[in-house]
């Protein structure tokens, strides 16, 4: 049983789990829990009849008055009871299938803009059958989601339904467009009241309540937080720590942003300065071990292929490892022991560099940055400005990418013209190095 803030405690409708029973033949015990399985089925559509409220005329539109509030609750209470993910997906499945769009409405609204493109009528009549046609258009289970984000405890819940649902897809429970098509409307949904002007931005001090520190800190996922002295340190001196919360969820802090005052931009995160300098972060390439490893695996079984180093580059890092390239490679990048040797740490420090570089800048999802934080600051208009060789020598940083992390910086009259370039144009804009190292990729290593 989950619950999903004040006011919006889970109840259970139905029996989930049947109480101990004498044992029965085989076949009663099957028979018992299909009958449990229709029962639930029965009850899903039932309160799905009931909940879901029924779209009014056009004519109707804003005079009909709102479902009763116990109504959206009850749909809130039963899903939370729901402990099952198959369970919650099927009555998911229910509600995208059986409550969205009328297709008998859509079409007769259609038919009748069209009908009226084609005869001189005042544009008044036409804007008014697109409206109609609009209105056909909004899903029934809309109507649902907007009503209970207006409980107490509402939108929070409609994020976490969202959050099952995109698993639930993950894990095929549930398919199709319909449950597509309501991911989509309740993502546009979460957007809207997720805007930058419904959040508030707070500060972080050594001085907040202590349940706010608590969740910066167990939400930190770039450079985790040790302990109570490191949180310190990170809100402490020359250091600034902010975080976005929701007007529905307030002091639940939804994005965190920490910010380092130094004298140049920073070059790993051991070291930090006393002045203010220039606008950059020092950020994280997630994925970059999996994708080398992937290259590496690639070529390993295509009989010992290696495109990715030169030949002296491929006889030195043989003859420190004692074995074939790809293969050792694979078994010594998938643990951090390799960056306690210093002859590993300068024989891997060229090639991997210009890797990264490559894999920052040219490997492409859709036109764009594969790696998702390149894509973030990328999209906000940011230069790929510096890739730092042993910059993370934590086990996350060493197993995640090999420790090296990357500089964006942002030049504030640029911004929005970097911004509107990639995502138009698709173009990165990056520094020489990051560039000359993407040069060296192309000249030395062959994908």
């Amino acid at each position: 049983m989950r619950g999903f803030g004040p006011g919006l405690t889970a109840r259970c409708f139905l029996p989930l789990r049947l109480p101990g029973r004498p044992l029965r033949p085989p076949g009663l015990r099957l028979s018992t829990r299909q009958a449990a399985v229709g029962a639930l089925e029965r009850a899903m559509d039932e309160l799905l009849r009931r909940a879901v409220p029924a779209t009014p005329a056009y004519e109707l539109r804003e005079k009909t008055p709102a479902p009763a509030e116990g109504q959206c609750a009850d749909f809130v209470s039963f899903y939370g009871g729901l402990a099952d993910a198959a369970e919650r997906a099927e009555l998911l499945g229910r509600l995208a299938q059986g409550f969205g769009v009328d297709h008998g409405q859509v079409a007769e609204q259609s038919a009748g803009v069209l009908q009226l493109r084609q005869q001189p009528r005042e544009p008044a009549v036409l804007l008014q059958a697109e409206d109609r046609l609009r209105y056909a258009l909004v899903p029934r289970y809309r109507g649902l989601f907007h009503h209970i984000s207006k409980l107490d405890g509402g939108v929070r819940f409609l994020v976490q339904l969202r959050a099952d649902l995109l698993e639930a897809q993950a894990l095929k429970l549930v398919e199709g467009p319909h449950v597509r098509e309501m991911n989509g409307v309740l993502k546009g949904m979460l957007s809207e009241w997720f805007s930058s002007g419904f959040l508030n931005l707070e500060r972080v001090t050594w001085h907040s309540p202590c349940e706010v520190l608590q969740r910066v800190s167990e939400s930190e996922a770039v450079h985790p937080i040790k302990n109570w002295m490191d949180m310190k340190r990170r809100v402490g001196p020359y250091r600034r720590c902010y975080f976005f919360s929701h007007c529905s969820t307030p002091e639940e802090p939804l994005v965190v942003l920490h910010v380092a005052l130094t004298g140049d931009i920073s070059s790993n995160i051991q070291v930090e300065f006393p002045h203010l300098g220039t606008f950059s972060s020092l950020s994280p390439i997630p994925g970059f071990t999996k994708w080398l490893l992937g290259l590496l695996n690639s070529q390993a079984k295509e009989h010992g292929r290696n495109e990715l180093f030169t030949d002296s580059e491929s006889k030195e890092i043989s003859e420190v490892t004692g074995g074939p390239i790809n293969e050792t490679l694979k078994v010594i990048l998938s643990s951090n022991e390799w960056a306690k040797s210093e002859t590993l740490v300068r024989v891997l420090q060229a090639p991997l560099m210009r890797l990264c570089a490559w894999y920052l800048y040219g490997e492409k999802h859709r036109g764009y940055a594969l790696n998702p934080v390149a894509n973030f600051h990328l999209q906000n208009g940011a230069v790929m400005w510096r890739i730092n060789w042993m910059a993370d020598v934590s086990l996350k940083g060493i197993t995640g990418s090999c420790g090296l992390m990357v500089n964006y910086r942002y030049f504030l009259e640029e911004t929005a013209t970097n911004s509107t370039n990639y995502l138009n144009s698709k173009n990165i804009k990056a520094s020489e190095q990051v560039l000359s190292l993407v040069a060296q990729f192309q000249k030395n290593s062959k994908l």
